[in-house]
């Protein structure tokens, strides 16, 4: 898959049933760009009360980011945090996930969740759009597909949330909106079965996918796939990431 798409390929997949791995490049760093949203959004939701979700934030124009294809619409009346989780998740609007970190404290306060759930890998210096830039080398908003997809892992089907709380995450990420989530891992396993995940794209070629499936009658799958190429303007193959999912539930399955 490396040399037929020209990229470097991370892949980790469990199936929780059996405990049976695959693991390629899972430990290497890959910028996560925006699959850190799903992260942020359960680490606003850790750190308060469900009712934290009704809070208005205000915002300015000045804060738009060019993905900010829902929160440009509201910029006159603020949204509620509820709603920049959905923007930010489903939509993978750029300026929600800039107001969730803040919510959040910044992206230091975003490490340290990802300590919190034992991931000793993911680290966040910066915000949106810079973390996009994905510079090879750099160690600045990256993580691994291992630690992210353990991530993930916890927060969705595990017990770092509790229940209701993991219900609202779960449905936001299931209903991923993105047209690249229809695209990447969604893309690669059977239609009938229940996916939730979390996209992210960025400069290098940088595509990447975390995804919870599950398959109609048995244990659900953990697949955290993340690419990345040499030059910065590389066009994105997402054909590649749907390949890395049929391999994985394939071999899982």
């Amino acid at each position: 898959m490396e040399r037929k798409f020209g990229a470097r390929l991370g892949v980790y997949a469990l199936a929780t049933g059996t405990g049976t791995t695959i693991a390629y490049r899972a430990d290497e760093r890959f910028a996560f760009c925006s699959t850190f949203k799903g992260l942020v959004a359960a680490a606003v939701l850790h750190r308060n009360p469900l009712s934290h979700l009704d809070t208005v934030v205000t915002y300015t124009r000045d804060d738009l980011m060019k993905s900010a294809v829902i929160t440009r619409r509201h910029v006159a009346t603020g949204m509620t945090i509820r709603q920049l989780c959905d923007a930010a998740v489903r939509y993978s609007d750029g300026t929600a996930g800039n107001l969730l970190l803040r919510d959040l404290g910044g992206p230091a306060q975003l490490t340290a969740y990802a300590r919190s759930l034992g991931d000793t890998v993911t680290r966040m210096e910066r915000i949106e759009p810079a973390i996009t830039e994905a510079a090879p080398e750099d160690p600045r908003d990256t993580t691994s597909p291992r630690a992210f997809g353990a991530n993930y892992h916890k927060i969705v089907l595990g017990n770092a949330l509790p229940t209701d709380k993991r219900a609202f995450l779960r449905d936001l990420l299931e209903r991923n909106a993105t047209s690249a989530g229809a695209q990447r891992i969604r893309a690669g396993i059977p239609r009938e079965w229940t996916v939730a995940d979390k996209t992210g794209t960025g400069d290098y070629g940088t595509v990447n996918d975390i995804a919870i499936a599950w398959p109609p009658n048995s244990a659900p799958l953990v697949i955290a796939i993340m690419s990345s190429k040499a030059t910065k303007d590389a066009e994105y193959n997402q054909a590649l990431i749907a390949a890395a999912a049929a391999h994985a539930v394939a071999t899982l399955t």
